[in-house]
């Protein structure tokens, strides 16, 4: 199975690669299922890998102009010191066995992949939906949708501090629609906030998991130069073709973790 796993792991660097997000959705269902990692530990290796692979795939949007920083740094405020909290300070508390419910035991590793397939759904959803959204660059004196940004990044925040996903389908329409970023900006937006709470999300987790560094540090390069791959082929290939081939691909994943949790 870990062969598997590491062809996975290249998966979700090429998915960044070529739509700007997705591979976070990948890391914990590999992690877990491929890897033999705990649901737990899975959340937090995901933080590492998607947050150093959403880093690299920034720095060359960064080069072309493609990132939004001012809307980094009032947009991602909010969701990088609600990561941050939650992998501080809730994580560690969670119990093993949450609850018992008609003689059925709810564990922390059952409650967070049940949330993850969910999370799956809902993203395969984003991704398969038509989107055409147009409209003039949000200025940041509209205090109205301001108050809505920090609603949207704490959410975003809640999902990578809780799963260790970087939340880029509700990222990226947010990004569009309510500061009206054109796609290709959001998308390099949405990489840089995505790396910056996935770190930061990861740094509160040292001192709570033992990491396997070298393992860890495998994974990462591997996804790493999935990017690259990701984007060369996105070049030649329709993003909107690529986006909703991998949405149906997260849906069924989705189904897929949902029944075996369940059934199992």
């Amino acid at each position: 199975m870990e062969v598997f796993g590491y062809i996975a792991s290249a998966l979700i660097g090429i998915s960044l690669g070529l739509i700007g997000g997705g591979g976070s959705i990948l890391t914990v269902p590999v992690m877990v299922y491929l890897f033999g990692v705990s649901p737990l530990l899975a959340t937090s290796y995901s933080l590492f890998i998607v947050g150093t692979t959403s880093l690299i795939g920034s720095i060359s949007n960064l080069r072309k102009g493609q990132i939004s920083l001012k809307t980094v740094l009032f947009f991602g405020a909010s969701s990088i010191i609600t990561v941050f909290i939650i992998r501080k300070f809730l994580i560690p508390v969670i119990p093993k066995y949450i609850a018992t419910i008609a003689g059925f035991t709810v564990t922390e590793s059952f409650l967070t992949m049940l949330l993850f397939g969910v999370l799956m759904l809902l993203a395969s959803i984003s991704m398969l939906r038509d989107k055409n959204w147009t409209g003039p660059e949000m200025e940041y004196t509209d205090f109205s949708k301001f108050f809505k940004l920090l609603s949207y990044g704490i959410s975003i925040g809640l999902v990578t501090g809780l799963l260790g996903a970087g939340g880029g389908f509700l990222l990226i329409p947010a990004l569009v629609l309510l500061i009206k970023l054109p796609m290709k900006k959001a998308i390099g937006t949405s990489l840089l906030i995505i790396a910056l709470n996935s770190l930061i999300g990861f740094a509160g987790d040292l001192g709570h998991f033992t990491i396997e560094w070298k393992f860890l540090m495998t994974i990462t390069l591997i996804a790493a130069a999935g990017i690259f791959v990701g984007g060369l082929i996105g070049k030649k290939i329709p993003g909107e073709n690529l986006k909703k081939g991998f949405g149906w691909f997260v849906l069924l994943m989705g189904i897929y973790i949902i029944a075996r949790e369940v059934l199992k």
